[in-house]
């Protein structure tokens, strides 16, 4: 059997995080859930894969440069695939950009501090940047995510005798 290598465990890994993604918003009509944790345990679970089979295999040299050069590979590849999903699940689904924008001006019209073409004009604008904001989001998270995890488990396997 083939061994697979850690872009490609980044990439079974990402399509798996994909597929729960979508079947999490069939099934509770949106994000704003606990369930999504299980995507980040995904996400988690594909670095330690990635790490722990790297040890397994041998061929060393077991430092954490060399870990920390696995579980990279494997976590950019990651970052990349939820990324564009992302960005394509938000181009696919306008309807999160209006109920963004409705639940804005609700919050904006609460406070009581803006007229009313303020408001028009605050919810335009943070919708018309709603996508970028949220890819952006999602670039910056699972790249801190990917880095703390894989340099953690890196530290602590390549420390293991």
């Amino acid at each position: 059997m083939k061994k697979l290598n850690a872009t490609t465990k980044g990439f079974i890994t990402g399509i798996v995080m994909i597929l729960t993604s979508i079947g999490i918003f069939q099934v509770m009509g949106n994000f704003e859930n606990n369930l999504q944790y299980i995507v980040y345990l995904m996400y988690i679970g594909g670095i330690l894969w990635t790490l722990l089979d790297y040890k397994k295999r041998g061929g060393g040299p077991f430092t954490f440069k060399n870990y920390f050069s696995q579980g990279f590979k494997c976590f950019i590849v990651i970052t990349l695939l939820m990324v564009v999903f992302t960005w394509v699940f938000m181009e696919m689904n306008p309807s999160l950009e209006e109920e963004m924008g409705k639940n804005y001006r609700a919050d904006l019209v609460l406070k009581g501090n803006y007229t009313a073409s303020e408001i028009d004009s605050m919810v335009l604008k943070a919708q018309k940047y709603f996508v970028p904001m949220l890819t952006s989001m999602a670039i910056f998270g699972y790249l801190v995510i990917g880095a703390m995890v894989t340099a953690i488990a890196s530290l602590m396997i390549s420390r293991q005798k």
